[in-house]
């Protein structure tokens, strides 16, 4: 159990902590491309929605064979893209690299695949805990990589800086052996009580399948828009880029200790009200960022804050796939709610530079942001968490 959290947790440290700085990129690539915000807004909202659709591959490969491989490929690819970001002379090459390979990267790196790893091999007492903490080493990544990341840019410039990266991601690879599975030693898993089309089709039809895939669509539009466009929003009402760095990284810190603690209280209490609190709670501090005078001491208490509730409805939301719906598809059904958020997440990078573009400001986005998390909190309530009850195979238990 210790050895599948640890290369769990540093794998997505590496994974995740990497991408959450790509905002310290957009000003110098579009500055030195001369390109418009929306042209990287658009790769890296088309890297979250490739993310979306990869993952639910991987998550199928994963179930069928193991992380292990998925994990390999994926740090290729990663790799490769941040390679071909630094070397991309056109909008279109950007696209398909930051956008369209690193989006697969990450699929084969990230969560779904992680979480199914963990649902296997932890015990379900202690699963949402597990899931916690994977989240929060997401959260440490950003916390510890964004101010590397900047100093990289301020240091070597923002090519050689994605040039380092490339090389530093590869680092997965060794990783991945720690999560080898023996059930996947002979490339097939044990047997399973439904097919990939019969467990998917039983999850796309149960109402709190939905609730959470649309709740977990807001959360990847109010996370990527802030982390994407955040830097330059506070550049353009003339704080230091330091500052948007520190915010960043602040926001990781504090999204150690609220991942765990949502994942530990989603051993404990209904998972409905924790989502529903968190995307309530994200609102509000939203609102309330955008109604008090700036400064870079209002940014890192919104930071701070904001980090608290950050990801921490991925635990939550993976513990209640998991609860409802067993584990033996965990990786292939967190692939699909996830997909959800990736699809929040390209409308909310790709509509914060189109309508900065369009209007010269963010507030247009910023209130969508608020808006949408009073929604999530209200279509989280309703969600069963109960196992769901299905026919028994003989001689093969019920869940998993």
């Amino acid at each position: 159990m210790t050895q599948v959290l640890l290369c769990g947790a540093i794998i997505v440290t590496l994974s995740m902590g990497i991408r959450h700085g790509f905002g310290l990129w957009l000003q110098p690539i579009t500055q030195e491309q001369g390109w418009t915000r929306q042209t990287f807004a658009f790769a890296i909202a088309v890297q979250n929605l490739s993310w979306g659709v990869f993952g639910i591959f991987a998550g199928m490969l994963a179930d069928r064979f193991g992380a292990f491989r998925v994990i390999i490929v994926g740090a290729l690819l990663y790799a490769l893209g941040l390679v071909g970001m630094a070397l991309s002379p056109t909008g279109l090459l950007f696209t398909l690299t930051a956008g369209l390979l690193i989006g697969a990267a990450q699929a084969g790196t990230t969560y779904a695949v992680i979480y199914g790893v963990i649902g296997r091999n932890i015990p379900a007492e202690k699963r949402s805990w597990a899931m916690g903490v994977a989240a929060a080493a997401g959260s440490f990544g950003q916390f510890l990589m964004v101010p590397v990341e900047g100093l990289l840019i301020s240091s070597l410039g923002w090519k050689q800086a994605l040039l380092v990266l490339g090389g530093a991601v590869l680092l997965i690879a060794p990783l991945a052996f720690g999560l080898r599975e023996k059930s996947f030693g002979g490339g097939s898993a044990a047997p399973r009580e439904q097919t990939i089309v019969q467990a998917l089709k039983e999850a796309l039809k149960y109402p709190s399948f939905q609730l959470l895939m649309a709740g977990y669509f807001v959360c990847g539009f109010q996370v990527v828009f802030i982390g994407v466009h955040m830097p330059s929003y506070l550049r353009d009402k003339g704080l230091s880029p330091q500052v948007a760095s520190y915010a960043l990284a602040l926001i990781g810190l504090f999204n150690d200790f609220g991942t765990y603690i949502a994942g530990s209280l989603g051993q404990r209490l209904p998972k409905r009200k924790i989502l529903a609190f968190i995307y309530l709670a994200r609102s509000v501090v939203i609102a309330v960022f955008l109604l008090a005078p700036l400064s870079p001491a209002s940014v890192y208490i919104f930071s701070s804050l904001m980090g608290l509730l950050w990801l921490s409805t991925v635990p939550v939301t993976n513990a209640a796939v998991a609860q409802i719906f067993g584990v033996a598809h965990l990786s292939m059904l967190s692939g699909f709610v996830f997909f959800s958020h990736q699809i929040g997440s390209f409308l909310g990078v790709w509509l914060g530079g189109l309508l900065y573009d369009r209007t010269g400001s963010y507030n247009i986005v910023w209130y969508i942001t608020i808006a949408l998390g009073v929604l999530a909190a209200l279509v989280n309530l309703p969600v069963r968490e109960s196992a769901i009850v299905r026919p028994r195979a003989a001689g093969l238990p019920q869940g998993a």
